[in-house]
């Protein structure tokens, strides 16, 4: 009996051993948050003169100043930038509900290897679909189609024996001056070259000095080309029709059924500019300095194997002013590297706009107006600052709202009083410290409800003493210790059963059978 309770014991021993050092080895892991943070983390972009690139230009539009560049004059090829012009005739000249149908000569005009939009011959399909199918995808099929509509437009809104003109101070006549040619062939074999003598009129006009465009699309030729300063200059103008800043801003686009394409959604594209999707690239420099940009609204990128990669964008300062920054000529064996350089390029141009008025009129971060796409019901609700310039002294939630926390109620319009500024500098600092106590430095228990019935008050009373605040602290491990202990009683539980049936069984053993043989 002795013998079979010391085995017991010393299982048990080695049982207890084992469980201490599998906790021992597991005790790293303590430290483990099951719900720890997976975002994206915080990358180093590279500093201006690490950015490979043929040329670049900071424009601030709102000081009327090139405020940072790199040969901003040279002649450059500007590829699917091109289309930033296109795009803003477009507006100009044509209703943005109006249908256009899709003609042999604009797909004849474009390269099967090029962008597309992949709209088919006859195909009829509105200019607001069409402009979506120039801008994200960068379709050159697009670019056609929208250029021959402009030509359409111009010859029957604003004919040559009219005094009636557009919004670039002609009619049908200048083309037939310009080319040479009569109204009818331009009609017929002529459009997108008519095109682009309006487009390179456009330019003149705008203050563009080194610049010349012989197609609507960005397609290589040593005749079309064009300067960094420049594109900022056709971006700042396009920039101005809030339909153009709409389509840039937009990440994704899912086109409508036409005659062609009988179901929606035949199509879905995604805008080619990664920046657009995480404009926090912009927010910080090499250095690690605040480059004090509160809006990426958008973009247009550019690439041929000729001329390189590239983008032209529109960016808002926390001092309001907008600034228009082009980057072009990366080269080809760096196409990889378009949105870091292009992002680096923007963040320094901020931080040099701030650093000529540190004054804060926009507040926010990129996150605060970065667009969702959606139909327009589906746009957010109760965010104010999706386009820049809009304030926060708007009563802008539904009557009736209310929140628990009272920093996060609206602002009153009567009161006329706003939300205040997470800028500014903390209050009441600790005298000896310098820190200032926030709510995750507070004790917790103090948010939480007060726990009713006898359950409830047990768990509370338990989670106070040590090991249920380590348990608290310490779910994985905690849980670990458990089950192990778990294990372990009904381990020792098994083997005292198991040994008290093989002692019984002893002594129960079998008699020996009587021989005759009576000993005295």
């Amino acid at each position: 009996m002795h013998k079979t309770i010391n085995s017991v014991i010393g299982k048990a021993a080695t049982l207890i051993v084992a469980t201490m050092t599998a906790v021992a080895f597991l005790s790293p892991l303590s430290g483990i948050n099951v719900s720890a943070s997976v975002g994206q983390p915080v990358l180093t972009l590279p500093t201006l003169d690490e950015v490979n690139c043929a040329s670049y230009c900071v424009y601030d539009k709102t000081a009327d100043s090139i405020i940072m560049s790199k040969t901003p004059h040279n002649r450059i090829y500007p590829a699917s930038m091109t289309k930033i012009m296109t795009a803003q005739l477009a507006l100009d000249y044509l209703d943005t509900d109006a249908y256009l149908t899709v003609s042999q000569n604009a797909l004849d005009n474009v390269t099967a290897d090029s962008t597309l939009m992949y709209v088919t011959l006859g195909e009829e399909l509105t200019v607001s679909e069409l402009l979506y199918g120039l801008m994200l995808p960068s379709g050159n099929d697009a670019a056609n189609v929208l250029a021959e509509g402009v030509i359409d437009a111009i010859f029957a809104n604003y004919p040559a024996d009219g005094t009636d003109v557009g919004p670039d101070g002609i009619n049908a006549q200048y083309f037939v001056d310009t080319m040479g040619v009569t109204e009818e062939e331009i009609l017929t074999s002529y459009k997108l070259s008519a095109f682009a003598e309006l487009m390179n009129l456009r330019a003149g006009a705008i203050g563009c000095t080194g610049t010349h465009f012989v197609n609507a699309h960005g397609l290589h030729s040593d005749e079309h080309y064009t300067t960094a300063s420049d594109l900022t200059l056709i971006m700042a103008k396009a920039c101005e029709n809030p339909d153009f800043c709409t389509v840039i801003s937009s990440p994704t686009h899912i086109f409508a059924a036409t005659n062609a394409h009988p179901t929606d959604a035949w199509q879905i594209v995604r805008n080619s500019n990664n920046i657009l999707s995480d404009p926090w690239l912009c927010a910080t420099t090499a250095e690690g300095d605040d480059t004090h940009i509160t809006a990426f609204v958008g973009g247009k990128t550019g690439t041929t194997s000729i001329a390189g990669t590239g983008m032209t964008t529109y960016s808002v300062n926390e001092n309001g002013h907008e600034l228009f920054i082009s980057v072009c000529g990366i080269p080809a064996e760096e196409y990889s590297n378009q949105t870091v350089y292009v992002a680096s390029v923007v963040g320094y141009g901020h931080l040099t706009c701030w650093n000529n008025d540190p004054t804060s009129v926009i507040p926010g971060t990129t996150g605060d107006y970065r667009r969702s796409n959606s139909t327009d019901a589906e746009l957010p609700q109760y965010d104010p600052l999706i386009v820049p310039f809009d304030t926060l002294d708007v009563d802008y939630m539904p009557e009736g709202w209310s929140a628990e926390d009272p920093a996060a109620e609206p602002v009153d319009p009567e009161s006329g009083e706003e939300p205040s500024d997470p800028s500014e500098e903390p209050s009441d600092p600790d005298e000896e410290t310098g820190e200032t106590e926030t709510a995750a430095d507070t004790d917790e228990s103090e948010n939480e409800p007060e726990p009713t019935g006898l359950i409830g008050k047990t768990k509370a009373k338990l989670l106070k003493t040590p090991a249920g605040k380590f348990a608290k602290a310490n779910p994985f491990a905690s849980g670990v210790i458990v089950g192990l202990s778990f294990l372990i009683v009904v381990l020792v539980v098994v083997l005292i059963v198991r040994a008290v049936k093989n002692n019984t069984k002893k002594k129960k053993g079998k008699a020996r059978p009587f021989n005759g043989n009576i000993s005295i």
